[in-house]
């Protein structure tokens, strides 16, 4: 009899552990969770859509068309990031990992230094998919063809094994072909003529490869409701050598009230470019009126990301043509995207604010006038400064910085944006302003996208920034606390030499210094890392991916 009470005891008592570990497992489902689904669940899923009501039935159906477009950007720029996708997607069988593989089009980490994360992948190659991937400089150097240094040609092998340049609308010409067929049948769906004109161009571009009379018609549209940024566009996926564009399709919704309260901004450009902080000779004049007045600067909903703009961070604002001739001739129009800001302000920089930042300043964590200010005056600043040489003005600082020129300029944009702010505000256009809602904002903000790695050129002109700052006093980070405050004196100093040591190396088409900067000033600290690795053990998100499409939409 007490051999049965005690078995069954320990039967009962066994059992009762087991529904205690089961409830324990429920309660913590952190704990189930793999490796890779952390890194999923780095970023935030957010629901991407806009108010379409005051749109035609006719815009809506143009609208459809245009996410078909932004469809077969997204096949294309697989291809530009890695080659064919379903087959290196089949070839992964965790469901998480594919996820994880999706968002960032790949095997490698765009939020982690391009570091792999799935087994038998080596390091990114530099040129991504549009360079042989044992291409040497050397042997690019030595290959004579002019159109090697083309956005949009591919560099390919003979079958002897020498070089050769195929054209983007060559080698994807069913993809082309039906995406400019598609923009032919929306042209005549848009009831604005500017976009009307614009998509039909577009869709010349793409068979030709040849954007410039389209980026000129983008530049006139002043009244259309819907925009559509589309084709190859950005240079980020070229780390060989920085000159490939990548394929992309965004489409925007105009905010009417927001875009309405920015516009006299655009017209104190000329102001802003004669106050940089700069000998003359880098602050060539900006003209108010004649051919560069068409530049503007509007507030925008995103309804889709496709391709380059959805892969790992999503960009919150645009800074658009960049032709260096289309700036010469019109300008360059600036877009801020709201709704993904506010996304990444809610979701990602008031958390780490709060953990980070000193308590007392944390009443200077604002979106309005702070940190859509400072990404809206980013995108201002990459049309101020030099896009030549000074001292040869047909050669563009693009061309003279090569795989530098990405983080140089992104440094610059940041840096004399925040600058900027501080010009209007002493100009009287902020009477109500406290600018350290900038400053304090902007130095938050770095923590959020450093985290996006210091392989990218966003993530390494972060670190240039922070470096610099840092070791300047413009900030300073409390030990016994580890909270972080800024100094608003140091800080309004610190930024006017940086935006002068930034446009010089522009302007001078210094790469050798710009490589020695880079090389030295972009790494992240033991000190930094370890408050990086805070955030991340807070479970605060590092980016945000996208619920969208038309059944989002409503469409």
């Amino acid at each position: 009899m007490t051999t049965r009470f005690l078995n069954t005891f320990t039967i009962v008592l066994v059992a009762t552990m087991i529904l205690s570990c089961g409830n324990s497992r429920k309660e913590n489902p952190e704990n189930e969770k793999t490796e890779m689904q952390k890194l999923v669940d780095n970023y935030a899923e957010v629901e991407l859509k806009a108010d379409l009501s005051h749109l035609s039935g006719n815009q809506k159906e143009l609208i459809k068309k245009l996410l078909e477009v932004s469809e077969i950007m997204e096949e294309l720029f697989w291809k530009d990031a890695i080659g064919d996708k379903e087959e290196f997607l089949s070839k992964i069988t965790d469901e998480a990992a594919k996820r994880y593989a999706i968002i960032n089009y790949g095997p490698w980490d765009r939020l982690n230094g391009n570091e792999p994360f799935i087994e038998g992948y080596g390091p990114k190659p530099a040129g991504a998919n549009y360079y042989p991937k044992d291409i040497t400089e050397l042997e690019f150097d030595e290959f004579d063809n002019p159109d090697k240094n083309s956005w949009y040609t591919l560099l390919r092998r003979n079958d002897d094994g020498s070089l050769k340049c195929v054209w983007y609308h060559e080698e994807y010409a069913d993809q082309i072909e039906k995406a400019a067929r598609l923009l032919d049948e929306a042209s005549e769906l848009a009831e604005d003529e500017g976009f009307k004109n614009y998509l039909k161009l577009r869709a010349t571009a793409l068979r030709t490869d040849d954007y410039f009379e389209s980026d000129l018609a983008w530049m006139d549209m002043k009244n259309n409701k819907i925009d559509f940024v589309v084709g190859p566009i950005e240079s980020y996926e070229d780390a060989f050598k920085g000159l490939k564009a990548a394929h992309s399709g965004q489409i925007l919704i105009k905010d009417l009230v927001w875009s309405k309260n920015i516009e006299h901004f655009n017209e104190i450009l000329p102001q802003l470019q004669a106050g940089l902080p700069v000998e003359p000779k880098y602050k060539p004049e900006v003209k108010e009126d004649g051919e560069n007045s068409t530049g503007d600067m509007n507030v925008y909903n995103v309804i889709y990301y496709g391709g380059d703009c959805n892969a790992g961070s999503k960009n919150i604002a645009i800074n658009l043509p960049n032709d260096p001739r289309v700036h010469e001739a019109k300008g360059s129009r600036k877009l801020q995207l709201k709704n993904s800001m506010q996304a990444k302000f809610d979701k990602i920089l008031i958390p780490i604010a709060e953990l980070l930042m000193d308590e007392s300043q944390l009443k200077h964590i604002k979106f309005e006038d702070g940190f859509f200010q400072n990404v809206m005056f980013h995108e201002v600043a990459h049309g101020l400064g030099v896009k030549f040489l000074v001292e040869d003005n047909t050669k563009s600082v693009r061309d003279a910085l090569e795989e530098y020129y990405s983080a140089i300029e992104e440094a610059k944009a940041d840096i004399a944006g925040l600058y900027m702010v501080t010009q209007l505000y002493e100009m009287g256009e902020f009477p109500e302003k406290d600018l350290m809602d900038n400053y304090v904002t902007f130095i938050a903000g770095i923590f959020r996208s450093v985290r996006f790695g210091a392989a990218s050129a966003h993530g390494k002109a972060n670190m240039l920034e922070f470096n610099y700052l840092q070791e300047k006093g413009a900030f300073s980070r409390n030990t016994k606390t580890g909270k972080y405050s800024v100094d608003f004196e140091k800080m309004k100093t610190a930024v006017a030499q940086l935006v002068n040591e930034i446009i010089v190396i522009e302007g001078d088409g210094n790469k050798a210094l710009a490589k020695e900067w880079i090389d030295t000033k972009s790494k992240v600290s033991p000190e930094l890392q370890k408050d990086l690795d805070m955030i991340a053990n807070a479970g605060i998100p590092k980016d945000i991916v996208f619920k969208q499409g038309k059944d989002v939409l409503g469409l």
